[in-house]
């Protein structure tokens, strides 16, 4: 299994201004001063392994939608950000007209996690078809809401793909793509879904949108045993642990230390850093991620934990 992350921020998506863009230049031009590169130095092997993302790129832009490609000719995708444009757009340049199969699973029904449905181009191709899942009953109203006047010029009917809706049960696993897939509630404002998928053996959670108390500490804490042994898992950590318990509290997301602890009782292999904090930019991110990982290291025991940042266009193969 493969997981793509086509976005990643949180609340909103996030432009890169000139601002941002000249600060990364200048970073890239004093690391070259400083490694004296010269005219016909391997520039890319450069970029590659002397330069940080925060430099040669960026930790996304998109708010949340995330692909878990199982091998299989159908899709799988959670949510609807500003991603799922980015996601349509590489479909029709790899694969064209050809009709397919796109099984999007909701965690839950706020703006950032449906706002990329409206530019999602396969939705307007007749052939398509484009199976919604949802613990929630109100996906259809909230995706025709969207799209309806005032809001969107093209109404939801206008749409040519094969739409239907599909309400589930959490904690009850479904077969979707080749693919186990099994939603649990979350602490979140109007209530979210974490999913867990599974393939041959392997796991990916994506846990987004959660905010986990004091309880999280108590040994038979219920996300323990659903975050058992994941190789990955994607993990809302939008605030650092003061702002989580203090300004922060109660809107529904978690912190990176939260995530770590969480992590390690759990045995995952992977935490993936999502959701991040809008207002923070790529080396803000980038110290965040270090900090994180600095913390991680603090744990002395034989289940070692890899961190990682999230950025829009991912790969992770599991």
């Amino acid at each position: 299994m493969k997981v793509v992350i086509w976005g990643c921020r949180g609340s909103l998506p996030v432009s890169n201004n000139y601002h941002h863009t000249r600060k990364k230049v200048r970073a890239a031009l004093e690391a070259a001063l400083a490694k004296g590169l010269r005219p016909g130095a391997d520039i890319d092997a450069f970029i590659d392994n002397e330069l940080p993302v925060s430099v040669w790129g960026s930790y996304g832009s998109n708010t949340c939608c995330v692909q878990f490609d199982t091998g299989h000719d159908e899709y799988i995708v959670m949510d609807c950000g500003s991603g799922l444009r980015d996601l349509g757009n590489h479909v029709m340049a790899t694969r064209g007209p050809k009709p397919a199969v796109f099984n999007i699973f909701m965690t839950h029904l706020h703006w950032d996690h449906l706002m990329g449905f409206p530019f999602f181009v396969p939705a307007y191709i007749p052939g398509n078809r484009i199976n919604f899942f949802g613990v929630h009953d109100q996906v259809e109203q909230a995706l025709r809401t969207q799209q309806s006047q005032p809001y969107f010029p093209v109404d939801f009917d206008l749409l040519g793909a094969d739409i239907t809706f599909t309400t589930i049960e959490p904690d009850t696993p479904i077969q979707v793509a080749g693919a186990e897939v099994m939603a649990r509630e979350q602490d979140h404002p109007g209530r979210s879904y974490g999913y867990k998928v599974t393939q041959d053996g392997k796991t990916a959670i994506l846990s987004t949108d959660c905010e986990h108390r004091a309880d999280a500490q108590d040994d038979d804490y219920h996300f323990i045993e659903f975050f058992r042994d994941a190789d990955l898992l994607i993990f809302d950590a939008q605030y650092t642990f003061e702002a989580a318990n203090t300004a922060k509290e109660d809107w529904g997301h978690s912190s990176n230390v939260i995530g770590v602890e969480l992590a390690k009782r759990s045995g995952v292999k992977t935490l993936c850093l999502f959701h991040q904090e809008p207002t923070l930019e790529d080396d803000d991110l980038e110290k965040f991620l270090d900090d994180t990982r600095r913390y991680a290291a603090l744990f002395h025991d034989d289940t070692p934990l890899d961190v990682i940042m999230a950025f829009d266009r991912m790969e992770y193969e599991l």
